[in-house]
């Protein structure tokens, strides 16, 4: 890759720095491997590996990740120091620990990425002896509530999708389905593509982690298997799509099974989507798209697949109404805590149900696991001004609706003349459309912005459509109903005391307690202010002292 190609595949697979990432310039390795604790490659290796692995960056530059270059590998090649960090990390797995070399074509400057994995099972990982974790972008010693969570967990729980099936063999997998799963690896792993070809079946479906050591899993079965070797599973994973008329009556149907990798593009065929037309407001010419963005049929029904309890010996299914909706269902209950909180936070899921099955979805390209495939369809659904997807978790089924048409022509306009409306905002008024039941904050909320009319609880979305807001309005509104972010408060709560300290509590509430968003009831802006100083107590940059006022540690005392 060229220097620039290389910088791009870093912006998108090692986007930002986190607790699973690391970006470090060192151009020189002779004393940056195992040199300065708290500051080298081991202590490094250590914080990531005792949170949840991740990926240490070495020769681009911190912040900005602009490609430097290693200059100076002193006398260090990938092999050998590998072997050396796995002496010097104790407890550090040597599987899935791997050290990627990647030289620039045009301007010869080399990195290096290393893949660590997560700590063992209550083994936490060591560098110079201490044990080191990551607190957001800080490398700090390991505080014992990390060290009490590693050496207390609990084994995870059977992988069903990870069991080998021991009278299967790669003659029992379908080879249509291993060509397109050849070609939908390359795309997500590029870094393949030269050596791909040369591979035979087995290292190939060893490399997606399909199979386990030569033999077939469940999860390789599910996604390539033949037909006719479905008996290894059981005749229950099947996907069955279902066509159903306005007064939801059968009108079509069919039943499809492995191997699935084939099997989605099959129930997308099936799928009616068929084209969708509006007029805009001040136009006769109508817009035109499709009822359903391709990408908001594929996610949920990949998702189901990757999801679903198969113990619960249930299909998956697929049921579309002639009204213009979908609705996807699976077993199994929704591991994350909510549907907004994955949309909102925009991050990936920490457990999963079938994770090996996950695993080689990922690797196939099928779903995506770092956060971001549900927002994608709330967000398609908000390009075309339609309905935000509901998502039914009741009955241990997982029911994904999406929704093809615009149901309120009030949701519509406002979102067409506010596009700088956030998610969680059009969330909210998407429940007031669909007649959901909001909270009076909530209702207090919209209503404020202006797109509310009536009484509580006898409300609806405002048929004289407020304007857009020009740059200062939306500056104005952002701030007056969107919180900061928690380390901008405990700055200002820290300042405050340090400037006028001794602060009794009621003059750090008069100080915060403004400024929190406009959503939180009382209650919560008063524990969202004693969450602030606890943290900041914790850190020992302030303490409470006589009659609960508070000052700042000696040491942080200005000069």
């Amino acid at each position: 890759m060229t220097e620039q190609e290389l910088h791009e595949f870093l912006k998108k697979n090692f986007p930002k720095e986190n607790e699973k990432c690391e970006w470090k310039e060192f151009k020189s390795l002779k004393h940056c491997i195992s040199g300065h604790e708290g500051d080298d490659i081991v202590s490094y290796i250590s914080a990531i590996a005792n949170m949840k692995g991740g990926h240490l960056l070495v020769g681009v530059q911190d912040e900005t990740l602009r490609i430097v270059g290693i200059s100076d590998f002193f006398n260090y090649t990938t092999e050998n120091l590998r072997l050396k960090i796995l002496r010097e990390c104790t407890n550090l797995s040597s599987e899935n620990f791997e050290i990627q070399d990647y030289t620039t074509t045009d301007t010869n400057k080399t990195i290096w990425i290393f893949h660590i994995p997560k700590h063992q099972y209550r083994l936490p990982v060591y560098a110079h002896k201490k044990l080191w974790q990551r607190i957001d972008d800080n490398l700090v010693e390991m505080t014992q509530a990390r060290l009490n969570t590693i050496i207390s967990e609990v084994l995870p729980r059977e992988d069903w999708s990870a069991k080998i099936i021991p009278e299967a063999t790669i003659s029992d997998l379908d080879k249509a389905a291993i060509k397109k799963a050849r070609v939908e690896f390359i795309k997500r792993n590029p870094k393949y593509e030269s050596e791909e070809p040369f591979w035979d079946d087995v290292k190939f479906l060893n490399k997606a982690k399909l199979t386990i050591k030569n033999k077939v899993t469940r999860a390789a079965m599910i996604l390539l298997g033949k037909e006719e070797s479905e008996h290894y599973l059981g005749s229950f994973v099947k996907i069955r799509w279902n066509l159903r008329s306005i007064e939801n009556q059968d009108k079509d149907f069919e039943i499809f099974s492995i191997p699935f990798i084939l099997a989605v593009d099959n129930v997308f065929s099936k799928i009616r989507n068929l084209k969708y037309r509006y007029l805009r407001e001040g136009t006769l010419f109508p817009d035109e798209v499709l009822r359903y963005d391709p990408f908001s049929i594929r996610e949920p029904l990949n998702n189901a697949i990757a999801h679903q309890d198969y113990t619960k010996g249930a299909r998956i299914n697929v049921v579309e109404f002639e009204d213009d909706h979908l609705v996807f269902s699976n077993y199994g209950t929704f591991l994350p805590k909510s549907v907004e909180d994955v949309v909102i936070k925009d991050t990936p899921e920490e457990v999963y149900r079938n994770p090996f099955l996950v695993e080689a979805m990922k690797n196939l390209d099928m779903i995506e696991t770092q956060g971001g495939g549900i927002r994608k369809i709330f967000n398609y659904q908000r390009q075309r001004f339609f309905p935000m997807p509901d998502y039914d978790l009741s009955e241990e089924k997982v029911k994904v609706t999406i929704t093809g048409k615009i149901l309120d022509e009030d949701f519509a306009k406002i979102l067409i003349k506010n596009p700088s409306l956030t998610l969680e905002n059009i969330i909210l008024l998407d429940k007031v459309q669909k007649r959901k039941p909001c909270s009076k904050d909530e209702y207090r909320y919209l209503r404020n912005l202006g797109f509310l009319e009536g009484r509580w609880p006898n409300y609806y979305l405002s048929l004289k459509v407020v304007e857009p807001l020009d740059d200062d309005g939306l500056k104005a509104e952002y701030i007056a109903n969107r919180s900061f972010d928690d380390e901008h408060f405990r700055d200002m709560i820290f300042q405050y005391i340090r400037k006028f300290g001794p602060c009794k509590r009621s003059a750090i509430d008069n100080l915060i307690i403004p400024k929190l968003s406009a959503i939180l009831t009382d209650k919560q802006k008063k524990k969202k202010v004693s969450n602030l100083l606890k943290y900041l107590r914790e850190k020992k940059k302030v303490k409470s002292v006589d009659f609960g006022e508070w000052i700042v540690n000696e040491k942080d005392r200005e000069e």
